[in-house]
């Protein structure tokens, strides 16, 4: 598959938790999804430091803390309901929409595809 093609079933604004690396078992909101790259930004999570010089844009240079990317793969779409990770399954409802579901509580609809 063409790396402009890949899909993702895990949104902007989801709740996920980090299912490997060093991270593991945290908890945290989707910040930006990069399908292309493979890569999801969750907010507190995967902090790095970042040193930077004075510029006209950052008066004041220093080290910043910030996120880095988590590859795709090693996080799951965390339920509330159910307080454990889930996969997800996309079902068309009767009226002929699309919306994503948790498989692990799957009354628990997400939202339109």
């Amino acid at each position: 598959m063409d790396a402009m093609q890949r899909k993702t079933r895990i949104k902007k604004g989801d709740t996920v938790m980090v299912i490997a690396g060093r991270e593991r078992g945290k908890i945290g909101k989707v910040l930006a999804v990069r399908p292309a790259e493979g890569k999801v930004l969750v907010e507190k999570l995967n902090m790095i430091k970042r040193h930077t010089k004075p510029t006209a844009k950052n008066r004041q240079g220093g080290i910043l803390e910030r996120e880095a990317p988590l590859a795709l793969s090693n996080v799951m779409l965390y339920s509330d309901s159910a307080k454990r990770p889930s996969r997800v399954g996309i079902k068309i409802l009767a009226d002929g929409r699309k919306v994503r579901f948790l498989k692990q509580s799957p009354e628990e609809v997400l939202d339109k595809v």
